[in-house]
């Protein structure tokens, strides 16, 4: 995979942050630029991030599978992340994401077949007092996701356009 001149003019300034023999810190800065302009981090990705930052292929998907803000394959227009983790389990976070999956006609980690929703289950987003809570594309942060507020969100983002 070759990365476009901008793409790799956007790696060289995420390097350039780091003593020389350290460039591999920017691992994480050039796998969000990638995803940023692709989509997803495809296993190609990683194999060429790997050779612009000198590291093993297997190093970067280390990273790129450890972190959930990484999709490793394309994703709907709207990401949508429940959390399952204990405290948000006692909270109904796994009545959460049942109600959206069943609402969008998805199992986790699906993809709807219009191609607008993706929906999965995650660990702990930090926010375990305000639970059940859930991550829109990577971004936005909800709280207090009760079944009538996952109702109007869904409805929200399914009159999105685009």
């Amino acid at each position: 995979m070759n990365f476009s001149d901008a793409t790799l003019a956007r790696f060289a300034k995420e390097v350039a942050k780091y003593p020389a023999d350290q460039k591999q810190s920017a691992v994480m800065a050039c796998l969000a630029i990638v995803q940023h302009e692709q989509g997803h981090v495809s296993s190609e990705a990683e194999e060429a991030v790997a050779a612009y930052l000198g590291m093993p292929p297997i190093a970067v998907h280390e990273v790129t599978s450890f972190y959930n803000m990484y999709n490793q394959h394309a994703v709907g227009r709207f990401k949508l992340n429940v959390c399952t983790n204990l405290p948000c389990q006692l909270r109904n976070g796994q009545k959460a994401l049942e109600q959206v999956c069943q609402r969008l006609g998805v199992e986790p980690y699906g993809t709807t077949a219009d191609g607008r929703f993706t929906v999965q289950p995650c660990e702990c987003l930090g926010a375990c007092a305000d639970a059940p809570v859930m991550l829109v594309n990577d971004r936005e942060m909800l709280s207090f996701m009760t079944p009538e507020r996952l109702d109007e969100l869904l409805d929200t983002l399914q009159k999105a356009q685009g």
